[in-house]
């Protein structure tokens, strides 16, 4: 097989692929034995029908095409791996010869993923935030927890309602003086400033007292879910049977006994104050993760195809719209709520698309310039973490994956993964001078998991 490679432009190339006679003579039997073996042909068993049979019974053409698509395939992918190219989409395919007993000769175009030009990835150097849970901390977060267990109580007789009173109310809801479904409520505790009721009605509360009656007017949004009530102005008889207010508990031991289990209330400040600590020290070991990975990447130059721009949009798209679907929304309805059309939703997703292929590239890079190699091990842990993650059977995720033909997608994944630890642990924190700490790999490249 002969293989020439003209450069179109920096990311096209035209492979021009002679495949000699006596080599597509042997593809094209074996295409024909294969075609014959999925068609039932009455006088014939399956796989023996001859070629003038098949030919005559499906069609000169169609037998042409399936012979020429046999032939084209195989020489592709040798061209493909004796060129070491690998593209980032489909060929387009132009037939120059494919003559039954003579040379098939065709072009196949094809966008290239691009060479990246690594820079400094090893030994980067950069400040880790350091870690400070001051004394004020701890007393906000010991407030929130007494709001937590704080209880409702019936505000004294002529309390008027302000804002976070809970209003215990009937109300019954009409439009042009008719009522309408899901507009009556009884004994409904709401809470003032909680923006859970039409726009407008929770004002017109505050300041009424237990016992009071009032009509309360308000005008439906115009992209309100029913349909019916859009936009239409409506009137609320509301009746307020009681006003409710947060009781918050005293801060002593008592409370930490019922908070947190613990015997005093310094026991109590001392493991809020450990919490704090831990979870900042995550925080600040992912940003200094995520930072040191942004410097890597950018330290690179990679001149990025469209192609992989787009697909990687289209890509983000549809993650979006199975999210949305496990929220009983579909997408739809999301570009309505926020005002977009499918375009405007790609143009956000633009940079973020150029950043997550640039990453992609550069982390493949770094995988191949360390020699990097990823073992059974490293897919059968990966296979687990996606089964833990999916609520699935590790040994059903492992089928879904060979069944879609996924597992180059699994070894890229983990194949990048392994790259961002390698950067991440041989990068250096300056406020220590130390080595970075084992990376949380799967929050850093959750986003490289292909889906079963």
């Amino acid at each position: 097989m002969n293989v020439t490679v003209n450069e179109v432009d920096q990311h096209k190339i035209t492979l021009h692929i002679e495949v000699p006679v006596k080599e597509a003579s042997k593809a094209s039997a074996a295409a024909c034995k294969n075609l014959a073996g999925r068609v039932n042909i009455p006088g014939f068993r399956k796989g023996k029908a001859p070629r003038m049979v098949l030919e005559s019974f499906l069609g000169k053409d169609a037998v042409k095409q399936e012979v020429f698509e046999a032939i084209a395939n195989k020489a592709y992918s040798d061209a493909l791996k004796e060129k070491d190219i690998i593209p980032v989409a489909d060929p387009d395919i132009k037939v120059i010869s494919d003559e039954k007993g003579k040379d098939v000769v065709f072009e196949a175009t094809v966008i290239k993923k691009p060479k990246v030009k690594l820079g400094e990835y090893k030994g980067i150097k950069l400040a880790k935030d350091v870690i400070s849970v001051t004394d004020e901390d701890v007393s906000k977060e010991l407030a929130n927890l007494q709001k937590q267990h704080s209880k409702l109580v019936i505000a004294p007789e002529g309390t008027e309602i302000a804002k976070d009173d809970f209003a215990v109310i009937d109300f019954n809801g009409s439009v042009e003086g008719v009522p309408f479904e899901g507009g009556e409520g009884k004994s409904y505790p709401l809470q003032i400033g909680s923006g859970s009721f039409i726009p407008g009605f929770e004002d017109q509360i505050i300041g009424c007292k237990a016992g009071d009656e009032k009509d309360v007017k308000v005008t439906f949004p115009e992209d309100y879910f029913e349909k019916k009530l859009a936009g239409k102005e409506a009137v609320f008889a509301v009746k307020i049977n009681d006003v409710k207010r947060s009781e918050l508990p005293a801060i002593n031991d008592e409370f930490a006994k019922e908070a947190g289990k613990f015997d005093t209330i310094d026991e109590l400040k001392a493991d809020i104050r450990k919490r704090l600590e831990s979870k900042a020290s995550f925080q600040a070991l992912e940003k200094f993760n995520s930072e040191v990975l942004k410097t890597a990447v950018n330290a690179a130059e990679v001149d990025i195809p469209q192609i992989m721009v787009d697909d990687k949009i289209d890509q983000m798209i549809e993650e979006l719209s199975m999210k949305l679907e496990t929220q009983r929304m579909n997408l739809d309805d999301y570009l309505k709520y926020m005002h977009q059309d499918m375009d405007k939703l790609k143009e956000q997703y633009i940079e973020p698309a150029k950043e997550n292929v640039k990453m992609d590239l550069v982390l493949e890079a770094i995988a191949k310039a360390e020699n990097i190699e990823v073992k059974d091990i490293d897919l059968q842990a990966e296979i687990i973490t996606m089964a833990q993650n999916f609520g699935a059977d590790p040994k059903e995720v492992y089928k879904i994956i060979l069944k879609e033909h996924r597992v180059p997608m699994l070894v890229q994944s983990v194949g990048r993964k392994k790259a961002a630890s390698f950067i991440l642990k041989n990068a250096v924190n300056t406020n220590e001078d130390t080595k970075g700490e084992e990376p949380n790999v799967e929050q850093v490249k959750a986003e490289d998991k292909p889906e079963a």
